[in-house]
């Protein structure tokens, strides 16, 4: 009897070991994924973030770089420990486990009101960006933003494309000739701004807030990634 229990016992934890090696593989590729997300951004969704007035949203890609190389570091730990069956080791790993859990209920809520913020400051501030910032020297990040963001969602101007009529840049009279960037044409060419038909220019009267209720449907990833 006494055989058969110790025998029992050490297949019960053979199996546990592997249980935990395979969850910690998990783990490790989930970091990986919540780091690569974050790369992501920097690399592809910076633009849009330049259109931001506060810097809450940049800083937040470089969290979820900094979370996923943690996340990654705690998986391996889990693995030294589980096949080392060092008790300081597994002491280690289940606190930054709880700790990680505990942050992702914070940051979940936390997410959900960031993005209600997010489409309240792009309603507010994507208009005055354009009109004020478009075209301007220094802000060549925001000129290209703008752009990237009207021919990526085919819109033109905050509104519509009346909100260019109080653009800084048409009005100074450098846009030559334009009456709206090259990049509200559905058909990008040199000059087509100069021509605001409908036929010409993504013209959408009848969707307020088109392009900036567009662009925090792209940043909303936030919400997504940072309640995982």
């Amino acid at each position: 009897m006494g055989e058969f229990g110790e025998k029992t016992t050490t297949c019960g934890t053979v199996c546990l070991k592997y249980l935990l090696f395979t969850f910690n593989c998990c783990f490790w590729l989930a970091g990986l994924a919540v780091m690569a997300v974050g790369i992501w951004t920097l690399a592809l969704k910076s633009d849009y973030i330049s259109l931001l007035a506060s810097g809450t949203y940049l800083a937040t890609a470089y969290i979820l770089v900094v979370a996923g190389a943690v996340v990654m570091v705690t998986g391996v730990l889990g693995c030294c420990a589980t096949f080392k069956e060092r008790r300081d080791l597994l002491r280690l790993y289940f606190t930054l486990l709880l700790v990680i859990f505990l942050l992702e209920i914070i940051a979940g809520a936390l997410a959900y009101v960031y993005y209600q913020q997010l489409n309240a400051e792009l309603k507010e501030n994507l208009k005055d960006t354009m009109t004020k910032r478009y075209h301007q020297l220094g802000h060549e990040g925001v000129t290209s933003a703008v752009d990237k963001l009207q021919q990526e969602f085919h819109c033109c101007g905050s509104n519509n494309s009346q909100d260019w009529r109080d653009s800084e840049w048409i009005r100074s009279g450098e846009a030559g000739g334009r009456v709206v960037p090259d990049s509200c044409c559905k058909t990008v060419v040199a000059r087509c701004g100069q021509r605001d038909h409908a036929s010409n220019i993504y013209k959408v009267e009848r969707a307020p807030l088109a392009c900036s209720c567009r662009a925090a449907a792209s940043l909303s990833w936030r919400r997504s990634s940072r309640s995982t």
